[in-house]
């Protein structure tokens, strides 16, 4: 019986199993969507929504105890100055699990894990992308011309 046993086991040892999840948050902080199997997924959520919390915390003791779990420093720097900053009017639910599709080797059901809140793309003003467009475009025109 698996009375008060939290946790999926994913035939894994506990430390490869958290070697695992470290390189999975890793990942998905750094890319802020991925790909990944239902059961992993739903293991680092919760990982990855603390980690988000001690970014919007933001002090030295919470930027210590990221880096302590995250493996790369230019993750844990954007996690500070970028992701959190997103979520500071939230309180929780800073991931999605989107169901795509079954894996076709061994059956296992896919989810792509990403963050509820995108990344601002800022697009430049329509009269300026109108003017970069036809500067491409002419360009292009004089790229093609043939030397004589």
């Amino acid at each position: 019986m698996r009375h008060r046993k939290a946790g999926r086991p994913l035939g894994r040892n506990s430390a490869h199993r958290r070697a695992l999840f470290r390189n999975l948050v890793t990942s998905f902080l750094r890319h802020e969507r991925i790909e990944t199997t239902e059961a992993k997924a739903k293991e680092i959520r919760s990982i990855a929504d603390k980690m988000i919390s001690l970014g919007k915390r933001g002090d030295l003791h919470a930027r210590r105890m990221a880096a302590a779990y995250i493996l790369d420093q230019d993750v844990v720097f954007s996690l500070f100055s970028e992701v959190a900053p997103r979520f500071q009017n939230k309180n929780g639910g800073y991931t999605r699990l989107i169901k795509t599709r079954v894996r076709h080797g061994d059956g296992a059901p896919m989810v792509i894990l990403e963050l509820t809140e995108a990344k601002k793309v800022e697009k430049a003003p329509k009269k300026e992308r109108k003017q970069k467009k036809e500067k491409e475009a002419g360009t292009e025109e004089t790229a093609s011309a043939p030397a004589s």
